[in-house]
C-alpha cells in the first residue's frame, strides 16, 4: 500500500479493519512518526529545523509562517494538513489518521488532543477503526487542554474556553466551553472578513 492509496482510506472514512492492509500500515507509518517527533522532542531546533522536520512529519511542504513549540505528539503525521501563520502551543497530541486540517491563522493551545479515529464498540470489533475528519477553521483558537473528537469541524473565528470537550460543530465566531462544550455567546466582530 502507497502513502496516497493510505490516505485515500483513512479519508472515505470507511471501517478499518484489525490488521487489515491499511492497520499494518497504520503501524509502520507511526513507527515514522515516532522517530520524527523524538527527533523533534529529544533537543533543540532552530525554527527553520523545526520547519524541516514537520514537513517530513506530514509529507508536505510546511508554511514557513507555521510555529510550533515542542514538544508535539502524533501517532501518523501524514494526514496533517497545516494553514500559513498557524501556532500551535506545547504538549499538543494529534491523532491525525482520520484527517487534521488547521485553517490559516488558527492558534492551539498547551495540551490540546486532536482524536480522529473510533474504535468499534463490540468486543468482536473493538480493534477496527473508523476515521473521521477535524476541521479547524481559519483563525480559530483552541484554548489550553482542550479536547476534539472526530468529525467536528470548529468554524472561522470560533473559540473554544480551556478543558473544553468538543463532541459536535462550533459555528463560525461562537465562543464554546465546558464538557460536552455548548454555546457561551458569539465573538465579538471588529469588522472581521473570512
Amino acid at each position: 500500500m502507497t502513502l496516497e492509496e493510505f490516505i485515500a482510506v483513512m479519508d472515505s472514512g470507511q471501517t478499518v479493519k484489525a490488521n487489515s492492509e491499511a492497520h499494518l500500515f497504520m503501524h509502520a507509518a507511526s513507527q515514522e512518526a515516532m522517530r520524527l517527533t523524538t527527533e523533534l522532542n529529544g533537543r533543540y531546533h532552530t525554527p527553520e529545523e523545526i520547519l524541516e522536520i514537520m514537513s517530513q512529519l506530514t509529507g508536505r511542504p510546511v508554511d514557513p509562517s507555521f510555529r510550533v513549540f515542542p514538544p508535539f505528539y502524533t501517532d501518523c503525521g501524514k494526514n496533517i494538513r497545516i494553514g500559513k501563520n498557524v501556532f500551535v502551543n506545547a504538549c499538543c497530541c494529534f491523532q491525525d489518521q482520520g484527517g487534521i486540517s488547521l485553517g490559516d491563522g488558527a492558534l492551539i493551545g498547551h495540551r490540546v488532543t486532536l482524536a480522529t479515529l473510533n474504535h468499534g464498540e463490540t468486543e468482536e470489533n473493538r480493534g477496527d477503526l473508523t476515521p473521521a475528519p477535524i476541521v479547524i477553521g481559519r483563525n480559530a483558537w483552541l484554548g489550553a487542554n482542550v479536547t476534539v473528537v472526530p468529525g467536528v469541524t470548529i468554524g472561522d473565528g470560533a473559540i473554544v474556553a480551556a478543558g473544553a470537550v468538543v463532541t459536535r460543530d462550533v459555528p463560525t465566531m461562537t465562543v464554546v466551553g465546558g464538557v460536552p462544550a455548548r454555546k457561551i455567546r458569539d465573538v465579538c466582530r471588529t469588522d472581521v472578513n473570512f
